[in-house]
């Protein structure tokens, strides 16, 4: 939301909703309700903001028409509100186009990069649990949606004026560490290994589940190396330290090239000690009981099947942990929210963790948000990691950065830095694929789609860049400009413009950078067809100067939404 611009000598509010429900006085309705109910007309030629009317017409005993046309008739123009009108049970009203335009021009270009930017979240600590990847297990195409989209939100968060907290909940505790330590002992090598890096462990872990099917007894070899590695044996401990060492130098190439950063890289096991307390708690608040052997927290109550904390081996589960990870988060971080960025398929057990952690007494329970995607898969079809049926995450973005390059090279052969401009086109499709679509819906990957220079892609986007970039570099610098009397195609532009702050506040209340990714698209549309249909460089010079700051304008609005997804803009393309 844009917050104070000085114009004219006068500290103006320019969010116009604000503005505009100042100026109306409706008995019984406050400020607040009448900005809620102000809305966008469906043609801008009708105004820029309407009031519908039809909601007092019981409270003033009166036909909406007559109640807009009163309305109308009370709230005189002033120097921002250029036009009120009453058409049809609706109050419209008109902001001045001149003053519209100025006044976003000038805060985007003083602004820069931080356009868009605010302080809301100052002094909130807000904990995001995302990527969370496997350790010695390969980093796939599934992994995709929970590490970028987790990583928008930390950075929208950033930007917003919050202090997040990335978290890499790494999967580095369960048998499946026993099973590897046994593939390993019969059948690896140390060489073979540190040469192939996850693909080599991936290979291992696959052998193990196929030799398994006939071997009953390799399931129990493997329960006993874990075991090993829970009491401290010292050869055990040492190869589950090795693989956990060559996950994390192999993610983080992948990491690198999506930019994506941690602030804490704490696992599972990281909570290994932690959970003595949690099970001594519910415990002591009568929350725990016996179930064929095991412990659990009864949520029948509540619609839900019980929450196992204990098997009936005296293991524990993902849900101890999880409690645990909370108790620990909210003492070390006092967290404002604490965010899972965690798959749909995972919703029972976050209701069973809030739940739990609700009846433990943690009032803080209300802070954490499970923030649930869907699944993303290529169109060859379903994974499994048992069954070495797996679509590397590394590969999915060397395919797209190889084609980047091959599209790029045909369309411009004489340009130079093509194999970098390749790199941050290719990558950038990979996450846009990803972040497009609302968060919750199931994606099927397409090379060929993300790649369109003309579709909904981040190509489109990084283009329109690109053509700005150029347009500005023959243009020259813009040490002065003009609104006056802009031109309907001007017009759209500013406003698209001067909707990103309130944009990102939006995306960051529904944890939905899906808004963000629509809105560049939507922009980069919007400036195609100012560029397509209005002299820039050719323009008189008060129109060449006006429209060469429209254009850098948009250009570094783009580049910021761009940078919330992760996504980076070549000058040339």
């Amino acid at each position: 939301m844009v917050k104070l611009i000085y114009y004219r000598n006068f500290e103006v509010d320019m969010d116009f909703k604000r503005h505009i429900a100042k100026k109306l006085n409706i008995e019984g309705i406050g400020e607040d309700e009448l900005v809620s109910m102000l809305a966008l007309p469906p043609n801008t030629e009708m105004g820029d903001f309407a009031l519908p009317c039809f909601k007092f017409a019981k409270i003033f005993r009166k036909s909406p028409a007559l109640i807009a046309e009163e309305i109308a008739k009370s709230v005189p123009a002033d120097e921002f509100v250029s036009e009120v009108s009453a058409v049809n049970g609706y109050v419209n009203f008109k902001i001045d186009r001149d003053f519209w335009a100025k006044e976003t021009l000038s805060r985007v270009l003083s602004e820069k990069e931080r356009y868009g930017s605010s302080d809301e979240g100052t002094g909130k600590t807000v904990c995001i649990d995302y990527s969370s990847v496997n350790i010695a297990k390969p980093f796939h195409i599934g992994h995709l949606s929970t590490t970028v989209l987790g990583s928008s939100l930390y950075k929208l968060h950033k930007f917003l004026g919050y202090t997040p907290v990335g978290i890499n909940h790494l999967g580095d505790y369960g048998t499946q560490f026993g099973k590897l330590i046994s593939a390993f002992k019969r059948w690896g090598s140390r060489e073979d290994v540190e040469k192939g890096g996850l693909r080599a462990l991936n290979e291992l872990y696959v052998r193990f589940h196929r030799e398994a099917e006939s071997n009953e007894a390799l399931n129990d070899e493997a329960r006993s190396y874990f075991k090993k590695i829970e009491e401290g044996d010292k050869e055990s401990v040492a190869l589950f330290e090795w693989f956990k060492e060559l996950t994390l130098k192999d993610v983080s190439k992948i990491y690198k090239l999506l930019d994506v950063h941690f602030d804490s890289w704490a696992g599972e096991s990281f909570y290994n000690d932690k959970m003595g307390p949690v099970i001594e708690e519910l415990e002591e608040k009568g929350l725990l009981k016996e179930s064929e052997g095991a412990k659990i927290v009864d949520l029948e109550a509540y619609g839900m099947p019980p929450c196992i904390i204990l098997r009936s081996d005296g293991a524990s589960l993902y849900a101890t942990r999880d409690i645990a990870a909370a108790l620990y988060r909210k003492q070390t971080y006092d967290f404002y929210k604490c965010l899972y960025v965690v798959a749909y398929q995972q919703n029972l057990h976050f209701k069973q963790l809030f739940k739990v952690l609700e009846l433990m007494g943690k009032e803080w329970s209300k802070d954490l948000v499970h923030v649930a995607y869907g699944m993303v898969s290529l169109e060859e079809g379903a994974m499994s990691t048992r069954k070495g049926n797996v679509v590397y995450l590394e590969d999915v973005i060397d395919k797209c950065i190889q084609k980047a390059y091959e599209i790029i090279s045909e369309k411009n052969p004489s340009l130079s830095d093509k194999e970098e401009i390749a790199r941050t086109v290719g990558v950038g499709a990979v996450i846009f694929g990803a972040l497009y679509n609302n968060k919750i819906k199931d994606i099927t990957f397409s090379y060929d789609k993300v790649l369109n220079f003309e579709g909904e892609t981040s190509v489109y986007v990084q283009y329109t860049c690109a053509r700005a970039n150029s347009v500005l570099s023959k243009g020259g610098e813009v040490s002065a400009y003009e609104a006056k009397d802009i031109c309907p195609q001007e017009f759209e532009l500013v406003k698209k413009i001067s909707e990103f702050p309130e944009l990102l506040s939006d995306a960051l209340e529904k944890y939905e950078p899906s808004l963000i990714a629509r809105y560049a698209v939507d922009l980069a549309q919007i400036y195609n067809k100012f560029y397509f249909d209005c002299k820039i460089l050719g323009a008189e010079e008060k129109d060449k100067n006006f429209r060469l700051a429209l254009t850098s304008a948009t250009l570094q609005t783009l580049k910021n939404a761009l940078a919330l997804l992760g996504i980076g803009v070549p000058e040339k393309m």
